[in-house]
């Protein structure tokens, strides 16, 4: 009834010999190792650094947040900040989206431009 499917049969010298495991396992591990040196270390020292640089925020720092908005900080409160943009105009940040700390007076700069 089969007219157009053949039998397919195994070759037996191909199956006796399939190979060392190890060879088998030897790329897959090398992948790991590669995600993690390339990807996984990086990504988890750049958070730590991170987590950081936001539990040393004070009052008095200037810092950009990860929006691009400049201010000072004038309060610091467990999962938020007061960041003063312009005078008289403060904004409540969460902590974790300070994007990096700038130098003293760099507010003041942008100020007079």
């Amino acid at each position: 009834m089969n007219f157009f499917i053949s039998n397919a049969y195994a070759d037996g010298a191909a199956a006796a010999s399939q190979g060392d495991p190890f060879t088998a396992l030897l790329f897959p591990i090398g992948l790991i190792v590669l995600f993690y040196f390339f990807l996984i270390r990086p990504q988890s020292k750049r958070a730590k650094e991170h987590k950081v640089m936001v539990e040393a925020l004070g009052k008095g720092d200037e810092v950009v947040t990860q929006g691009g908005v400049l201010g000072k900080i004038t309060h610091v409160g467990e999962n938020f900040v007061a960041l003063e943009i312009a005078d008289g105009v403060v904004v409540q940040v969460q902590k974790h989206l300070i994007g990096a700390p700038m130098p003293k007076g760099t507010v003041k700069e942008q100020k007079a431009n």
